[in-house]
């Protein structure tokens, strides 16, 4: 059902504060209209693009509950954090992050993106990587976007050494896994 530009537009703002992290794909199928429709009512409406909403929706939620980093130093946007039990980051590879070659994005990328989060999962000011086992597991192009899952698997007390599993994944197929043991300053209470 079409809709007139200032109905649809209306329902657009009030789409995307319900839902912040949906797609113009997505919304265009919603309004039956073009893809470059959305982006121009977004445009008008100064509404930003769906990366820069991610972002800011991240940095509004989780400013205060990410003590090891600053957010501006995770790699990809975090969607979700319990402190010392998981978090989830996304990121979408761009030309930056691949190879010009062949579009394969570069593993220094996907290796940042884990273990920034496995950092930024950690209930402390200071957290460090003492060692990681990682594995690629299928490549990963420009236009991917990858949802790394943090999961923290045990807290030593008499080492100081948490470890944290992050599995990463492009539509649900699974692209890295890592094994981080990571390093804090402070024991857990």
């Amino acid at each position: 059902m079409r809709r007139n530009k200032r109905d649809r537009q209306q329902m657009l703002v009030e789409t995307i504060e319900e839902n912040p992290f949906v797609t113009d794909e997505e919304l265009a199928e919603k309004f039956a209209v073009s893809i470059q429709t959305i982006r121009l009512d977004r445009l008008e409406l100064s509404i930003p693009e769906l990366r820069e909403r991610i972002k800011h929706v991240a940095e509004k939620r989780f400013e205060d509950e990410v003590r090891s980093l600053p957010l501006e130093d995770v790699i990809g946007e975090i969607i979700d954090i319990e402190l010392d039990k998981k978090a989830i980051s996304i990121l979408d590879v761009n030309k930056e992050h691949v190879f010009t070659r062949n579009q394969i994005a570069r593993g220094h990328h996907l290796f940042a993106q884990a273990n920034s989060l496995a950092v930024a999962v950690i209930n402390d000011e200071l957290a460090l990587t003492a060692k990681a086992h990682i594995q690629f597991t299928r490549s990963v192009m420009e236009n991917e976007r990858v949802i790394a899952k943090a999961k923290v698997t045990r807290i030593d007390e008499k080492t100081g050494r948490t470890f944290v599993d992050v599995y990463s994944y492009v539509n649900n197929e699974l692209v890295f896994k890592g094994e981080f043991e990571m390093y804090r300053s402070q024991k857990t209470n």
